[in-house]
């Protein structure tokens, strides 16, 4: 009995390493505020494609996670919130794309949570890795040229006051 504790204690030990080192060097941010969104194209939930071009124009929010990961769980909801506040204004899109997960795990965990927002299932890193080397969550708040404006990962995860904030500036600075 005791060698299955060992065993639950090493594979919850594993889900939360994942989230914050990988197999990246320690330190390696990959996109930062003032960078280009790279090009990248997802089949959403939905089944609708999602390329970096359809995000031209438009004030976007990019969010990496995988359901099992603890900071992953307590920013959904964060994301869902911005989600509700601006899913009806076009001029603004936001978007989850999991790391390394299946549709079927993000569909049963949309579910159980009353999540709503669209997103894109992942099996590999392959789109992760165009943005970062390591970490979720990720988020990303890009302007209608899609430059990056604000990058947040873990430490501390994104709050609603702050990405609103961003949101709103960047809403503020496209109608200049």
């Amino acid at each position: 009995m005791t060698h299955i504790y060992y065993c639950i204690l090493w594979g919850i030990c594993l889900i939360l390493a994942g989230c914050i080192r990988d197999d990246a060097a320690y330190g390696e941010a990959g996109i930062v505020a003032g960078d280009t969104l790279p090009e990248f194209q997802v089949e959403l939930d939905n089944g609708s494609m999602l390329a970096t071009s359809d995000l031209q124009g438009k004030v976007s929010v990019l969010v990496f996670f995988h359901t099992g990961c603890p900071d992953c769980q307590q920013e959904l909801p964060v994301i869902q919130q911005l989600y509700d506040l601006y899913r009806a204004n076009d001029s603004v899109a936001i978007y989850c794309i999991s790391r390394e997960e299946a549709a079927e795990e993000i569909e049963a965990y949309w579910q159980a949570h009353g999540l709503t927002l669209p997103y894109s299932a992942q099996e590999s890193r392959s789109v992760y890795n165009l943005f970062s080397g390591q970490g979720i969550p990720r988020v990303y708040v890009s302007d209608k040229s899609l430059q990056v404006y604000s990058t947040y990962s873990d430490d501390p995860i994104a709050g609603l006051d702050e990405l609103t904030e961003d949101v709103e500036a960047l809403r503020m600075k496209n109608k200049e």
